[in-house]
């Protein structure tokens, strides 16, 4: 009996220590996960004490993540005792810890150290992206490693780096497949068209070509190609290095109707036919007539014809016909801003209202576009109540932005804030999670190893980029955490005009990301000096560099707020060299000074302000007129200069969306 008895109370026991066990296990797991908004003394008491070796982990690589922020990237002796023990297991994490812990090891000077790590992390991980640095760092002594990088990783970083290293004919086609634009990627490719070196092969030759053409520089390109005829995609990429303006902007559109005459059916002509259809050289019409007669019945070519018609019989029936092309959207916009501009509002409410559209969903800032100025012809036509509902509609799907701005003045809710003690300032943006779909790339963002998520999704996506606005806003935030602001923001913008207002969490996500500032430090600073809003510093700067420091522009002006080196000097009260005006906070400084005049000048007046900051106050001067105070934005939208136009209402936008970040309401 009392056997029994024993029996039975410690099988009860093992029950109840199981069940505790297991609770405690999920109660562990429910914990929210560390992320970069985690404090950091929580961090550190995660990454000692935690009961779950994973969390210890994640909390060292988190920790890790704030020291790479440190001047100089931080602490390599620091950074071993943080890996120590951290690489076990087969999580792809232990990769990451051991290529981490073998970059601070040779920091550290421990080359020993440094490649027993390397090797270790290609013996037990040999597909993890991680491993590319691997064979990057041992290929230095067996040059082996570095022809397998570039077969098994090819649009790796690493291998990128190799193919620049290595030259000659295999690093310049690797480089022009790959990785063109990588930083020393056109001088390897420049070398290999050398006449002396350049390949007799023609595909060869065209993909060499095609590079430096995808790079801008067309006389580069011809030369490589010398008497080997262009591919399509070769002369597509050769005549849109060539530019709209002048005598190139002419040449451009010969190789274009040449390519849509000689390949009629290859996607390139099709892109080509688009091109001549924006085209507005002198020439232009007359070369759409010469199209093949299917590139001529396509929405981009019929949607021009009808505009330089101005008939709206013959727009509708192009807008009616090609309902989702975006040439139809822009064909509609173009006729309504001729309408506004001559101050035909029924006319403009007409084409803006049309049911030859109906059941379309334009993307979120044409959609802005389009209510905005509906409701202002309504308003103007005597609705006032359609006209605030309107504006009150936009306001909600459609915040940010020129448009929400002005939906919000004309609805008297708010307004921009040009006087520095009561304008907010910048502040670092909080963290929020990527979202890719990928969870090994998700986990790597929400550690903060935000290089080792860009160098994984660069290995996965591969050359060309994608144009699907998802990955593009995958990928521009990317872009952004490394610090590629230039890219990052162009491939955002590119997501914004291509991704469906229905898709509600993307949108969010987006539009988060496109009004995050960057360099709050020093334009805060910059901005007290000259007493202006460190956020109008901000929106000139995301407009001007994309807040790309280094960024020159063709005709000389430099970094974060795009100086000329004249106005510079002049404002400096001596010439300065060029790497004081890549210097943000240098660059910051001089560029709130000018602002801080040109709003002086024109006694607080945004728009004059930013107009004069593009085009210069002298043009602005002449522009002046009655419309600038009954009707702001029909003076914006009659700026003669397309870029001034444009400017303004982008550097305005961007100041709206900084000083209060508004966020779509989401359905």
């Amino acid at each position: 009996m009392f056997v029994r008895s024993l029996a039975w109370l410690l099988a009860l026991t093992c029950l109840g220590s199981g069940a505790a066990l297991l609770g405690g296990r999920q109660l562990l797991q429910q914990r929210p996960l560390p992320d970069p908004g985690t404090p950091l003394g929580t961090l550190e008491r995660l990454q000692r004490f935690d009961p779950d070796p994973m969390r210890r982990r994640e909390a060292a690589l988190l920790l890790l993540a704030d020291l790479d922020r440190q001047p100089g990237g931080g602490d390599p002796v620091r950074a071993g005792q943080l890996l120590r023990n951290q690489a076990w297991g087969r999580d792809p994490l232990a990769a990451v810890v051991l290529k981490r812990d073998a970059q601070a090891a040779a920091q550290r000077g421990d080359r020993q150290g440094s490649d027993r790590r390397w090797r270790q992390l290609l013996r037990r991980f040999p597909g993890s992206p991680a491993s590319a640095d691997a064979l990057y760092a041992l290929g230095r002594q067996q040059p082996e490693r570095r022809s397998q990088l570039l077969r098994r990783f090819p649009a790796h970083p690493a291998a990128l780096a190799a193919a620049v290293e290595a030259g000659g004919r295999d690093g310049a086609l690797h480089l022009a497949r790959w990785g063109v634009r990588w930083p020393g990627a056109k001088a390897v490719i420049e070398a290999r068209c050398n006449p002396a070196e350049r390949p007799g092969n023609p595909d060869e030759r065209n993909l060499l070509a095609r590079g430096l053409a995808q790079l801008g520089d067309s006389k580069a390109a011809l030369a490589c190609l010398d008497t080997i005829p262009p591919s399509p995609s070769t002369q597509l990429a050769i005549a849109r290095s060539l530019g709209r303006g002048g005598e190139r902007g002419l040449q451009a559109e010969a190789r274009m109707l040449s390519l849509a005459q000689t390949w009629p059916t290859s996607p390139e002509a099709a892109e080509a036919a688009h091109w001549l259809a924006d085209s507005d050289t002198p020439t232009s019409l007359a070369a759409l007539e010469e199209l093949p007669a299917a590139l001529q019945d396509s929405a981009p070519v019929q949607a021009r014809r009808a505009l330089v018609l101005g008939q709206p019989s013959a727009a509708l029936m192009v807008m009616r016909r090609w309902q989702d092309d975006p040439a139809s959207w822009e064909l509609q916009w173009q006729l309504a801003r001729q309408a506004l501009l001559s101050q035909d509002w029924r006319g403009a409410a007409a084409l803006l209202g049309t049911s030859a559209l109906d059941g379309v969903t334009l993307p979120g800032p044409l959609e802005a576009r389009r209510r905005f100025w509906l409701s202002l012809s309504q308003w103007q036509l005597g609705d006032q109540a359609q006209a605030k509902a309107g504006w009150a509609e936009l306001l909600a799907n459609h915040p940010g932005g020129y448009y929400g701005w002005r939906a919000a003045v004309r609805l008297g809710r708010d307004d921009i804030d040009l006087d520095p003690d009561t304008a907010p300032g910048l502040v670092p943006p909080p963290w929020h999670p990527l979202d890719s779909g990928r969870q090994d790339l998700d986990r790597l963002w929400r550690l903060g190893q935000t290089l080792e998520a860009w160098e994984q999704w660069r290995h996965l996506r591969g050359e060309p980029a994608t144009p699907d606005p998802a990955q593009l806003l995958v990928e521009g935030r990317l872009r952004r955490g490394v610090g590629d602001h230039w890219m990052g923001l162009e491939q955002l913008e590119q997501a914004s005009l291509r991704l469906p207002t229905g898709q509600c969490p993307q949108i969010l996500t987006l539009e988060r990301s496109l009004d995050e500032p960057a360099f709050t430090d020093e334009l805060n600073l910059a901005a007290r000096a000259a007493r202006l809003p460190a956020t109008l510093l901000a929106a000139v700067a995301k407009q001007e560099s994309r807040f790309s420091a280094a960024v020159r522009s063709p005709v000389g002006a430099t970094g974060l707020l795009q100086l000329m080196p004249e106005t510079a000097a002049e404002l400096a009260g001596a010439p300065l060299p060029d790497e004081a005006l890549t210097d943000p906070q240098r660059n910051a400084s001089l560029g709130a000074r000018y602002l801080r005049q040109l709003l002086d000048r024109w006694e607080g007046n945004p728009l004059l302000m930013t107009a004069s900051y593009n085009a210069g106050a002298g043009a602005v001067e002449g522009w002046i007129s009655p419309l600038l105070q009954v009707t702001p934005e029909l003076w914006v939208e009659a700026i003669p200069y397309p870029e001034t136009r444009l400017y303004v209402k982008k550097v305005l936008g961007n100041l709206w969306s900084f000083q209060e970040p508004r966020l779509p309401l989401c359905r």
